[in-house]
């Protein structure tokens, strides 16, 4: 029998460390081309900063003293509008949630008849509105009667996320020159605040048919080759007088 060279044992282990090194710096490689791509912000500020559509609760509280029952007259107004704010919603039904177990929680169950009332005269239907009870976290302070229905709201943000440094380094946000990751959020929310049909950030609106007699009008005086610009009667009121020139 032949013996085994004793460096043989040794040039199979280092084979096998050197296979070993080269799968891990692979893998090493592997990862952290996937970790940039996955967590490098997009380069469109809407899309940083999308706007969300979505249902929330539009609500108004009304305070009820201890000892007053009713709706002062500025409350009166304010369940009035509410009012209309629901029906051009379109929304569900209108929820009223009534305190108890609170020092005012007689004086609100009195004040809840005329909140009703108000809705119904407004143009709710009695049947669209539901009470239910709450019991605040402290009981022991006064608490307000809470009138609410689910709307669409647009929103964006949290605004106010610096992830990266804005001075000189040698990440790739400033050495590409990239938009920092804050830019744009603010008009963002400002956008999904005042618009005032949500509805319109997702698609148009359906067009309205156009004012037939004035298109009939400016069509003819333009066949005549006539101005069809609209004359005012009282262009002349503001000239300055000629007299004495």
């Amino acid at each position: 029998m032949t013996s085994a060279s004793p460096t043989q044992p040794r040039r199979r282990l280092g084979r096998l460390v050197l296979l070993v090194a080269v799968a891990a710096a692979m893998a090493g490689c592997k990862t952290t081309g996937d970790t940039t791509a996955a967590v490098r912000p997009p380069d469109d500020y809407r899309l940083r900063h999308p706007i969300v559509v979505q249902e929330k609760d539009h609500t108004i509280a009304l305070m009820v003293g201890n000892a007053r029952g009713g709706l002062s007259p500025a409350q009166r107004a304010d369940v009035t509008a509410f009012a209309g704010e629901w029906k051009r919603d379109t929304a569900g039904g209108i929820v009223v949630d009534l305190p108890v177990r609170t020092p005012n929680a007689r004086a609100a169950s009195d004040t809840l008849r005329e909140v009703q009332a108000v809705l119904v005269a407004a143009g709710v239907p009695a049947a669209g509105i539901r009470v239910q009870s709450y019991t605040p976290p402290d009981s022991g302070r006064m608490a307000p009667i809470k009138i609410s229905y689910p709307r669409m709201t647009a929103d964006a943000g949290p605004c106010g996320q610096w992830p990266d440094d804005l001075g000189p380094s040698y990440h790739p946000a400033y050495l590409e020159n990239r938009q920092y990751y804050n830019l744009g959020c603010a008009t963002q929310r400002n956008l999904a605040a005042v618009v005032d049909n949500p509805a319109d950030l997702v698609q148009p609106r359906g067009e309205t048919p156009a004012y037939t007699n004035r298109r009939t009008t400016v069509l003819t005086k333009y066949g005549k080759g006539e101005s069809s610009a609209t004359v005012d009667p009282n262009a002349d009121k503001g000239k300055i007088s000629e007299v004495g020139k």
